[in-house]
């Protein structure tokens, strides 16, 4: 297999010929990090094997592109060829471009210990150990088999990580001058802040947003930072195999009830699309569940799930541009939207990019940009 070709084409791709990381992406052979992986349908996710087809493999492999490589509590190396499994994906290889900007984020060079935070595929921990060294470099996974086969394939190709099962939350295994994490986090954990080296940088991104944070260590033992003008989403941390069920009673009873009825003067929005609006959203109301969908008119609908019980539908008719919105449980998520996009429309923007991050000893993180302020 010419696989030197794909890397190279990936990288002058996803990054600049000047970036430190242009050796390292086309020097890693990513298919063998990545041999199996899942492709979305209409009735589940479909196992790939690339062995099968070794010009398909490299391509797809050493494409710019996110392939799920986990679906539930199925990894792909488990799955048989062909079998259709349904479920939310649970683990990925990343698309590159997005790895190495979070590495970039991390501020990292030669000399400097990572912990490298959801091995995944093993790519992130790849392309660093190329950067910094192989005894530089610790990556961490909750998943036993991820970090198995992850430290298998990357001996292959001649990387020598320290590979950790872990929680990432729970008490890390040393000190490290820069945190990176792959996988997303409520908040920061106490954990990392002890984990952190004096002078030391953390990257992550907050659960249920796009929002990228980096903080420097302070003398106290928190951070300050803030969160970049940039953006990405990333999974959420889980201790288990699978994450929490949908909220697929709550989304029938909201199907079929009235609620309390209004009408919304914005129409229909994808929120997950809106990254400004669904990050700010986030923060005021975590755990929302989204859904979308068109009726048999073509209307425009929503749906906003909340796992306290509070739930939202809302419907655009063709032609319209406006809402009907209905609503029920303890809190008004819509209303929580609409105040959003009225904000939005009197500031012309919402403030959290940019926004200054705080994040006391104990972990509290707090957002503030202009007068608001938001405590994690």
């Amino acid at each position: 297999m010419d696989w030197k070709l794909h890397a190279a084409a990936l990288a002058a791709k996803a990054i600049h010929p000047l970036s430190p990381w242009w050796a390292p992406v086309t020097d890693v052979p990513r298919h063998v990090l990545v041999p199996r992986w899942f492709t979305p349908g209409a009735r589940g996710w479909t196992m790939v094997n690339g062995p099968a087809d070794e010009g398909a493999w490299a391509a797809a492999a050493h494409s710019d592109t996110t392939l799920v490589t986990r679906v539930g509590p199925v990894h792909a190396d488990q799955a048989v060829s062909g079998q259709t499994v349904s479920g939310l994906p649970t683990s990925s290889a990343t698309l590159p471009s997005l790895v190495v900007s979070m590495l970039d984020h991390g501020r990292l060079a030669p000399g400097m210990r990572l912990l490298d935070v959801a091995t995944g595929s093993g790519y992130s921990a790849a392309l660093t150990c190329h950067r910094l060294g192989d005894e530089m470099v610790t990556t961490l996974d909750v998943d036993a088999y991820l970090t198995e086969a992850a430290a298998e394939r990357l001996e292959r190709i001649g990387c020598h990580p320290d590979v950790v099962t872990a929680d990432a939350t729970a008490e890390l295994p040393g000190v490290f001058d820069r945190i990176v994490s792959m996988v997303s986090v409520p908040r920061i954990p106490v954990s990392w802040l002890r984990g952190l080296a004096p002078q030391g940088r953390l990257v992550t991104t907050i659960a249920g947003t796009g929002l990228i944070i980096t903080a420097g260590k302070t003398p106290d033992g928190g951070a300050t930072g803030r969160v970049e003008w940039d953006r990405a989403s990333f999974m959420a941390t889980r201790t288990g195999a699978d994450y929490p069920a949908q909220l697929d009673e709550l989304f029938a009873a909201g199907a079929e009830e009235e609620g309390e009825v209004s009408l919304s003067p914005f129409p229909v929005l994808n929120v997950m699309q809106a990254w400004e609006v669904w990050s700010m959203l986030s923060l005021m109301a975590p755990g929302i569940e989204h859904r979308t969908g068109t009726d048999e008119n073509g209307g425009r609908l929503t749906w906003m799930l909340h796992p306290d019980g509070s739930w939202a539908r809302a419907r655009t008719a063709p032609g319209e541009r406006t809402a009907t919105v209905h609503q029920g449980g303890p809190r008004r998520l819509y209303d929580l939207l609409d105040e959003i996009r009225w904000r939005w429309l009197e500031h012309g923007e919402l403030p959290v990019y940019g926004a200054r991050v705080t994040i006391s000893p104990d972990g509290e993180t707090t957002l503030s940009r202009g007068g608001w302020t938001a405590t994690l």
